[in-house]
């Protein structure tokens, strides 16, 4: 077993599920890439001993070691594999509680062949950093697994080199709760992670999914990418623009100006936004990350709007004291004041336009809940 970090200048060795940074109060987890290395230097240290291990200690890209427990070693003369359950910490993540397996062979060659198994998705369009017919394992990951089995191998002398094969028994089910399959990560899910650490409710790990969506659809050679705040939006945008093939929808979440600036940067002639009127009228005041906590509904401002649209000064005071922009939305609607949803859509378009710099073209949908149409607008051309 390893020898603990000592002194300040080596990682920090951490409990199951502690936090680097211990002054937060959910508790971290760890990805499926540093599950991944804990299981295949396991394996390959049972098939070199014989001896099962009860854990494997890594040193993470987060700056800190941790010890994953393993379960389930199988070994005979030729193979070894062993099994960790993935803790996701307190991230709603949908491999949280997945089981990671490694199984591990000889090989002649020098060095460490990697693959994946059952469970783990195949990547089958360009765009991603895996190439296009490889298992769906990250960079990251498979640097991570190469050290950790490398590592073992030198520390025994042994000449020769190993093939290892991830595989995660339920990846095919919990891909379904995933965007894998819009990227062609056909079969499973993907093994992620750039620091080996899962932070709670990660801003981060949202918006690497968001520049990954639209690098995919830059090498499937799309102009122009659809951005929706969710699903039900994603649902009717796909109705709406039922010409484009599926890897133009992105769903950039709160993340507009964000998904707004990456979609220009890699190369998109134009940008369309669907959304309702709850996130798309703080774009029109031109906040550009919408987030309920980010940044609250100005009705002051949809108060100005309304006048714009010509309604009278009542029904403008009225929006001004209102609870929520579905509710101005509906009294727009029942005023048959639709120029209101014309005009947002316009600000819309011209605060994303600014953020990005100009050069493209922007365009806004908003939304009912149910679907239907309220207001659209195009701007850049």
């Amino acid at each position: 077993m390893e020898k603990e970090a000592a002194s300040a200048d080596r990682p920090k060795r951490m409990k199951s599920g502690e936090a680097p940074a211990p002054d937060k109060p959910m508790r971290s987890g760890f990805t499926t890439g540093a599950c991944a290395a804990a299981v295949a230097k396991g394996a390959v240290q049972m098939l070199i001993t014989g001896i099962p291990s009860k854990e494997a200690v890594i040193s993470l890209p987060a700056g800190f070691d941790h010890a994953f427990e393993l379960i389930e070693p199988v070994l005979n003369a030729d193979e070894a594999s062993c099994t960790t359950i993935k803790d996701g910490g307190d991230d709603p993540d949908a491999t949280h509680q997945a089981r990671i397996t490694a199984s591990v062979s000889w090989r002649e060659e020098p060095g460490v062949e990697l693959d994946g198994g059952i469970g783990v998705g195949r990547v089958t369009k360009p765009g991603l950093p895996v190439p296009v017919g490889e298992a769906a394992i990250n960079p990251v990951p498979r640097r991570m697994i190469a050290e950790a089995v490398t590592g073992v191998l030198e520390e025994h002398g042994s000449a020769k080199g190993v093939r290892v094969v991830i595989s995660v028994p339920d990846g095919e089910e919990i891909a379904k709760k995933t965007l894998n399959g819009r990227l062609g990560i056909l079969g499973g899910i993907s093994i992620l992670g750039t620091r080996g650490v899962v932070v709670p409710f990660s801003t981060s790990a949202y918006k690497a999914s968001v520049v990954q969506a639209i690098s995919v659809a830059q090498a499937m050679n799309c102009q122009e990418i659809v951005l929706t705040t969710g699903g039900s939006s994603e649902k009717y945008a796909m109705q709406m623009y039922d010409q484009l093939t599926e890897e133009a929808f992105i769903q950039m979440g709160d993340f507009v100006g964000f998904a707004v600036k990456h979609g220009k940067r890699l190369g998109m002639k134009k940008i369309i936004l669907v959304g309702m009127p709850g996130k798309l009228s703080k774009v029109a005041q031109g906040v550009m990350m919408v987030h309920s906590k980010s940044a609250p509904v100005d009705f002051g401002f949809l108060a100005k709007v309304a006048r714009e649209a010509g309604v009278d000064e009542s029904l403008a005071a009225a929006v001004a004291e209102a609870n929520t922009a579905t509710q101005v939305a509906d009294m727009m609607t029942e005023a048959n004041a639709l120029s209101f949803f014309e005009k947002l859509c316009i600000y819309g378009c011209q605060h994303c336009l600014e953020h990005a710099g100009g050069g493209i073209v922007v365009e806004m949908v908003l939304v009912t809940l149910k679907g239907n149409v309220l207001g659209r607008a195009r701007v850049g051309e």
